[in-house]
């Protein structure tokens, strides 16, 4: 049947992209084109010079370019997934050939526990501020 959704793997629910960080020339400019033009909304603004945006699903952090960790190039420089089971997605990743590198934690508002993948791709796992829960039925009925 050509018309079937795929079925997640596994008894929990597929993991789902949350966060993407871009690094921007001008964070606050880029900022007010999401704003602008896409209706996106600013959920923070952190003292580092980063902007969390959100459209109710997905974190899109704006970071400087020149900020901490950058490499002075712009554009997208990894994106993340919250897992319904960070234990279970911790074997996958490393059986897929991944490891893990390092954990940040932010406060309260989210979290990451990030891994190396091939060609050097780093994949974040955690909650970012503004984002759904996995399982967007789940908790529209709780």
């Amino acid at each position: 049947m050509p018309n079937e959704t795929p079925q997640p793997k596994g008894a929990h629910p597929m993991a789902k992209i949350r966060h993407i960080a871009y690094r921007a020339e001008d964070p606050e400019a880029m900022a007010r084109f999401f704003v602008e033009a896409f209706e996106m909304e600013i959920a923070q603004h952190r003292p580092n010079g980063a902007i969390d945006l959100t459209d109710g699903t997905i974190n899109v952090t704006l970071l400087p370019a020149n900020g901490v960790g950058a490499s002075g190039k712009t554009g997208i420089e990894h994106m993340g997934f919250t897992v319904a089971d960070e234990a279970e997605t911790q074997r996958l990743v490393e059986a897929a050939g991944g490891h893990e590198s390092n954990a940040i934690n932010l406060g309260g508002a989210f979290y990451e526990k990030k891994y190396v993948g091939p060609e050097g791709i780093i994949v974040d796992v955690g909650h970012w501020v503004a984002t759904a829960p996995i399982d967007e039925a789940q908790a529209a009925h709780a």
